[in-house]
């Protein structure tokens, strides 16, 4: 009962840190790109503008929300609640730091440790492209069915290529498809990014192509397609296909940091794990992994006021004839080199 009780606590917790990071994320946005550009970015709203996550969402739940006459309704309100639950669901399965001790028990900070944690994040990854082309669809909009074809012939172009990449992560953790088991083979400095660069960068590119992130943001380019495929929506649930945006980058900051940073591992974890309280190493390790979380955050940021949209055939090709050969490539000459060195 203490242990349901306890995941039931985490899954709250999980859900208000995902809003709270992805409403505090399109602050950061603002302000990175004021600074990027020499401005001053949003500073009405409260403090250095620290209210101003607040003040969208009271205007986005108070606007005006219209259904267009010749969409298919049921759909159309489905599609991002879809893409909103599946954006939701990833972070599941990932540990987010070392156990909390009460009682003389032990609770892990993960949701559910299972054996095929990064094959789970991969198949709700899958079903959220549902999301994006139920909503294009049933907008009855052109516009919105060509950024909704976009999106998922994107999202399943790029999948392929982070697959590839995955499974090097792979066969040099054992098999293991376990990220807790990922994270711990990374004790100390011993992180997966110093023996899978390439992997690293191929994944890196294919997390900005899933989140659709500049320069990978075809599905909703403004200057072609309105608005892609939320161009009909308003009120909150368009704030929910964007809301789902940022919890995307955000999960896959943190998957890249359990993946090829070691996630909550650090070197000094093991000498403080001996000589301070658990719980106080605990709550490191968390602020461990939100660092690097946030690191990558920026850079998602960062490179969407620094590089311009691609074309749609230079991203399909990048995809197909660069990085899913590449990934093959990389695959092939870690389990070579595993093999004729026995490691």
């Amino acid at each position: 009962m203490e242990i349901i009780l306890f995941k039931a606590i985490l899954v709250l917790v999980l859900f208000l840190i995902s809003l709270g990071i992805a409403a505090y994320s399109t602050y950061a946005e603002r302000k990175v790109a004021a600074f990027l550009q020499d401005r001053i970015g949003p500073d009405r709203a409260g403090p250095f503008g620290l209210l101003q996550p607040i003040a969208d969402g009271v205007k986005m739940f108070l606007k005006e929300e219209i259904i267009p006459n010749h969409s298919n309704r049921w759909l159309f309100i489905l599609g991002p609640c879809i893409f909103m639950l599946t954006a939701l669901m990833t972070s599941a399965v990932i540990p987010w730091g070392m156990p909390l001790e009460f009682n003389g028990t032990k609770y892990a900070l993960q949701v559910a440790d299972i054996n095929i944690g990064i094959l789970y994040i991969m198949g709700v990854l899958s079903v959220g492209v549902y999301g994006i082309m139920i909503g294009g669809w049933a907008s009855n909009n052109k516009y919105a069915l060509l950024g909704a074809i976009r999106g998922s012939s994107q999202m399943i172009s790029y999948e392929l290529a982070m697959g590839m990449s995955i499974i090097s992560i792979l066969l040099i953790s054992d098999g293991s498809l376990s990220l807790s088991h990922i994270v711990e083979s990374q004790k100390g400095m011993n992180w997966n990014v110093f023996y899978q660069p390439l992997g690293f960068l191929i994944f890196l590119i294919c997390a900005f192509a899933e989140a659709n992130r500049t320069p990978f943001d075809l599905p909703e380019s403004e200057s072609e397609l309105i608005g892609g495929y939320h161009t009909e929506y308003s009120s909150m649930k368009l704030g929910l296909f964007l809301f789902a945006e940022y919890i995307n980058m955000f999960i896959s900051s943190t998957v890249i940091s359990c993946l090829y940073f070691g996630g909550y591992q650090f070197p000094g974890l093991e000498y403080l794990s001996a000589h301070l309280p658990a719980n106080l190493v605990s709550v490191i390790s968390i602020g461990a992994l939100f660092t690097k979380v946030f690191f990558f955050i920026f850079f998602f940021m960062w490179v969407r006021w620094t590089i311009p949209r691609f074309r749609y055939d230079q991203l399909m090709r990048l995809g197909w004839q660069v990085l899913l050969p590449l990934s093959i490539a990389n695959m092939l000459i870690t389990g070579g080199v595993i093999t004729f060195f026995n490691l």
